[in-house]
C-alpha cells in the first residue's frame, strides 16, 4: 500500500488537476490487476438481497431502511424473516443464478425494541446475531448460496462465532468523524453504533478473527475533506496491520425522501469522483476499490472506472437494494456492456475475494470448504463461468441449522431432533393449496398450468394466504417502494392534417401539448391509436418528430403493435424498416398494448379488430430486439377461461426470457365485463387474485407489476399493492392544451395525492422514469 499522509491526502482530494489524478489511480489499478492475474477484469457478485429485520437500536439520520415495531404492523411486516421468507426469496435468488445472499439488518434492535426482544425469545435465539447466524446456515445448507453477513458493530467474541457461517463479513466504517457523532444535528448523532472508535475496533477484531472484510466510506454525510483524507488513512493502516480488509466501497451519499437529512444535497460528482481516486491512490494496487453501480447514472460510471475502481460490488438480478430503495441496480447485461465500453470485462466473483477463495486455509472457515470449492474457479478463484449453487438439499460441511419452528420447541422443553422424514411427512400433511402457493413463490417454473389456474381460482383463506404470499415475495423483492410515472397521454387516433373540433388536434397543437406537458412536470408522453385510414401513415413518425422536437427532454413512449404494423403495411416499410424510422423520429419505447388476451379465440370473440395474436407477438418481439422496451398487459374478465389467463402469462414470459423487453406487467379488467372466474368470488377478489397471480408467476421475469388505477378507482387501485403491486402507472394530467386530445382525459391522479394515498400503507412513493429508472431530483414532482 502507499505511504501518503493524512496531509497529502486531503491536497490530493482537492487537486485542480483531475484529469492527471484519475490517469495516476487508473495505472495504480490496472498494475493491482495486473499482479492478480486478471488485467482488464473488473468484477463483481450476483446477489440476492435479504432483509432479515428492519428494526434497529440507531438513529442515523439519512436511513430509510429502518422502521419501528408500530410501523411494521402497520405495513404488515414482521419483526425478523421466518424461514420459510427467508428461503423463498434465497430460492429465488438461486434460480436466477445467484451466489452471495447478503444478510442485512439493523444494529442489535433488543436493545431498543422490547417487541424485538420477545420475538427472540419466543424462538429460541439469545440475540438478534445468534438468529443472524442461524439465517446464515440455514441459507448454506439448504440452497449452497454462501452468505455475506452485515449486521453492523460486532465484539471479538461474536465474530469469532460467527466466522464458521459465512465465507465474509462487512460493516463500513463510514468516517472517522465525530463531529458527526458527537453534534447534535450530525448524520450519526443519537446512533452507538456509529461511534468511529468502535467500529474502527470491529475491524481491528474482524482482522484479528482472520474474516475477509468489506468496509468503506460514506461521502457527502457532512463530514470534511480532511475527514475523508483521514477516514481512508485509517482503512489502510487497519488493513495493513491484518490483511483481512478484501475491498473498500466508497459510496456517494443520496438524500432521501422523509429523512432528517432530505434535504441535504447528494455528493458532488466532482468531488465524489477525486474521493474514489484518491481512495485507489491511498489504499493501493492490491486493494479492490468499489463503487456501487446503481448510486450513478450510467454515464457516470466510465469516470469512476477512470478513477480506479476494480469492483462493482453486489449487484441482484431479482431483489431491490432495500438501503437504497429509489435507485435500482442496472441490469447485468447493461453493466457489463458500460463496463465493457470503458475497455474492461465483467467477471463474477463469490462474496469473498478471489484471494481470500485461493488461500481459503487461512481466511475461510473449514465448515465453509465445501460450499465455497463448489462455486469458485479453483485457478483464479472467481466464480466458476458454469458453477450453480446445489438447489435444496444440504450442503456438505456447511454447519446445521434448526428451523424456528424447531428452535421454538426448544425453548417450550419439546423434541427439537426431528428426522428429514419426520419433517417431509409433516410437510406433505400441510393442505396441499398452501404448498402449492409456497412452490410458486420459491420457484414459480416449477408449476404447471392447471396449478396456476388453481391458485388463479382460490378462494376465502387460500386467497388471503395467496395475497400474503405474493406481497411477501413484493416485499423482499422489489421493495416497499411503489412508484409512478408523470405523464400526459395522447390520442394518435385524432392527429388530421386540417384538424376540426377536439379532441382533433394539428402537429402545431401536440407540439403545444408537449411543451405544457414538460411545464407542468410530465418526464413521459404516452402516445397510441391507429391513424384513421385517411390519413397519411408518414403521420406517424410526424407526431413523434412534432413531439421530440417540441419537448426534447421528455421520454416519448409510443405506438402500440397495431399502430406499428399499420405504419409498416401503409407506408410500405418492412417491420425493422418501421421500427428503425420510429427510433430516428424520437420514439424511446412503446406500450405492449392493443391485445386482450393471447388467444385467436378470445380475439375472435372479444375483439375482432385487434391486431391477430401472431402478429402481435411478432411486432413486439422485433421492437425489443431492434431496442425498444415495452409494457405487457392482459385485458381480463371477459370469456376467457382461468387456463387462457395462464397460457397468456406464459407466452409473454417466453418473450421475456428471449427479449427481457417487458418493463412491467399490467392486469386490467376488460371494461364492460368483469366476468369472475369464480361464480361465488366478488370482484374484488377476482383482481386480488390476478395480481397475486401475477406477481408470482413473474417473480423472476418481469420485475414490476402495474395497478391500473383508471380501472379499479384510486381507493381500490392501493388496496391492491398490497396483494403483490408495486407501480401505480402514470398521473395522467390532462394538462391546459386540448386536454380531450388524450385517451382517459379528465381523470388526472396527482402525484401529491397519490403519495398521500399510499403513505397511508406506509410505503414510499417515488418518482420514476418510464423505464423505471429514478428522476434527477431537480425534476421530480413535488
Amino acid at each position: 500500500m502507499s505511504s501518503l499522509s493524512v496531509d497529502e491526502a486531503e491536497r490530493l482530494l482537492g487537486a485542480a488537476d483531475l484529469d492527471e489524478l484519475l490517469a495516476r489511480a487508473s495505472a495504480v489499478r490496472d498494475e493491482g490487476l495486473r499482479a492478480a492475474g486478471r488485467p482488464g477484469v473488473i468484477t463483481y457478485s450476483r446477489k440476492v438481497f435479504v432483509p432479515l429485520t428492519t428494526l434497529c437500536r440507531d438513529r442515523c439520520h439519512y436511513c430509510v431502511f429502518v422502521d419501528t415495531p408500530g410501523q411494521l404492523r402497520l405495513k404488515r411486516a414482521p419483526l425478523y424473516m421466518s424461514d420459510e421468507q427467508i428461503l423463498r426469496v434465497v430460492r429465488a435468488g438461486h434460480h436466477s443464478g445467484c451466489k452471495e445472499a447478503l444478510l442485512t439488518l439493523g444494529d442489535r434492535p433488543e436493545d431498543r425494541w422490547p417487541e424485538a426482544r420477545a420475538w427472540l425469545t419466543e424462538h429460541g435465539f439469545a440475540s438478534t446475531l445468534d438468529y443472524v447466524g442461524h439465517a446464515a446456515r440455514l441459507i448454506t445448507a439448504e440452497t449452497g448460496l454462501l452468505a455475506h453477513l452485515n449486521p453492523g458493530v460486532m465484539t471479538a467474541a461474536e465474530l469469532r462465532e460467527l466466522r464458521p457461517t459465512a465465507p465474509s463479513m462487512g460493516m463500513m466504517l463510514e468516517t472517522t468523524s465525530r463531529a458527526i457523532y458527537d453534534q447534535p444535528g450530525g448524520a450519526h448523532y443519537g446512533s452507538p453504533d456509529k461511534d468511529p472508535d468502535v467500529r474502527l475496533r470491529v475491524l481491528d477484531d474482524a482482522g484479528a478473527a482472520g474474516i475477509p472484510f468489506t468496509t468503506g466510506i460514506l461521502v457527502g454525510i457532512g463530514e470534511t475533506v480532511r475527514d475523508r483524507a483521514e477516514s481512508l488513512v485509517a482503512l489502510r493502516d487497519v488493513a495493513e496491520r491484518h490483511g483481512h480488509v478484501q475491498e473498500v466501497i466508497v459510496q456517494n451519499f443520496r438524500a432521501k425522501p422523509g429523512t432528517a437529512m432530505r434535504g441535504v444535497p447528494d455528493a458532488a460528482l466532482r468531488e465524489y469522483i477525486a474521493t474514489v481516486a484518491v481512495a485507489r491512490l491511498v489504499l493501493g494496487a492490491h486493494m479492490r476499490i468499489q463503487a456501487p453501480p446503481n448510486l450513478s447514472d450510467p454515464a457516470e460510471l466510465e469516470l469512476l472506472v477512470r478513477a480506479g475502481v476494480d469492483d462493482w460490488g453486489g449487484v441482484s438480478p431479482l431483489t431491490a437494494d432495500h438501503v437504497n430503495p429509489e435507485r435500482p441496480w442496472p441490469h447485468l447485461d447493461d453493466l457489463a456492456a458500460l463496463t465493457a465500453a470503458s475497455g474492461f470485462e465483467l467477471r463474477e466473483r463469490l462474496t469473498a475475494h478471489p484471494e481470500y477463495v485461493r488461500d481459503a486455509d487461512r481466511w475461510i472457515d473449514p465448515a465453509l470448504h465445501t460450499a465455497v470449492e463448489r462455486l469458485a474457479d479453483r485457478g483464479t478463484g472467481l466464480a466458476a463461468r458454469d458453477a450453480s449453487s446445489e438447489r435444496g438439499g444440504a450442503v456438505e460441511g456447511s454447519g446445521s441449522s434448526r428451523s424456528l419452528s424447531e428452535r421454538s420447541e426448544t425453548v417450550e422443553g419439546g423434541d427439537s431432533s426431528r428426522s428429514l422424514s419426520e419433517r417431509s411427512e409433516t410437510k406433505r400433511a400441510e393442505p396441499a393449496r398452501k404448498r402449492l402457493v409456497e412452490q410458486a413463490a420459491q420457484d414459480p417454473r416449477s408449476l404447471d398450468p392447471a396449478e396456476w389456474a388453481a391458485l388463479l381460482t382460490a378462494t376465502g383463506a387460500d386467497l388471503d394466504a395467496l395475497v400474503r404470499t405474493a406481497d411477501d415475495v413484493r416485499r423482499y423483492t422489489v421493495g416497499e417502494a411503489v412508484s409512478m410515472v408523470v405523464n400526459r397521454n395522447l390520442t394518435s387516433s385524432h392527429l388530421r392534417r386540417t384538424p376540426g373540433e377536439p379532441p382533433e388536434f394539428g402537429l402545431t397543437d401536440a407540439e403545444a401539448i408537449a411543451r405544457d406537458a414538460v411545464d407542468l412536470g410530465a418526464t413521459e408522453i404516452c402516445v397510441q391509436g391507429l391513424l384513421p385510414a385517411s390519413e397519411d401513415p408518414e403521420g406517424y413518425l410526424d407526431l413523434a418528430r412534432a413531439i421530440a422536437a417540441a419537448a426534447p427532454s421528455v421520454h416519448l413512449h409510443a405506438y402500440r403493435p397495431q399502430d406499428i404494423a399499420d405504419l409498416s403495411d401503409r407506408a410500405g416499410l418492412g417491420l425493422n424498416e418501421a421500427l428503425a424510422a420510429l427510433r430516428s423520429a424520437g420514439v424511446k419505447t412503446v406500450p405492449g398494448t392493443g391485445v386482450k388476451i393471447l388467444s385467436e379465440r378470445v380475439r375472435l370473440e372479444v375483439a375482432p379488430g385487434d391486431l391477430e395474436i401472431d402478429r402481435w407477438i411478432e411486432t413486439i418481439t422485433h421492437a425489443h430486439r431492434a431496442g425498444f422496451r415495452s409494457t405487457s398487459v392482459i385485458f381480463y374478465g371477459s370469456v376467457e377461461t382461468a387456463e387462457e389467463r395462464i397460457a397468456h402469462l406464459g407466452l409473454l414470459r417466453r418473450i421475456q426470457d428471449e427479449t427481457g423487453g417487458f418493463t412491467e406487467f399490467v392486469p386490467i379488467p376488460l371494461p364492460g365485463h368483469g366476468v369472475p372466474l369464480v361464480d361465488a368470488r366478488s370482484a374484488t377478489d377476482e383482481h386480488r387474485a390476478m395480481v397475486a397471480v401475477s406477481r408470482l408467476f413473474f417473480a423472476d421475469s418481469i420485475r414490476h407489476i402495474q395497478i391500473p388505477w383508471t380501472r379499479h378507482g384510486r381507493d381500490l387501485a392501493v388496496d391492491l399493492l398490497g396483494a403483490g403491486g408495486d407501480d401505480l402507472g402514470g398521473t395522467l394530467l390532462d394538462g391546459r392544451v386540448l386536454p380531450e386530445a388524450g385517451i382517459e382525459h379528465g381523470l388526472e391522479f396527482p402525484f401529491a395525492e397519490a403519495s398521500a394515498r399510499v403513505g397511508r400503507l406506509f410505503r414510499p412513493l417515488r418518482e420514476r422514469s418510464t423505464d423505471y429508472r429514478e428522476i434527477p431530483r431537480k425534476a421530480a414532482a413535488s
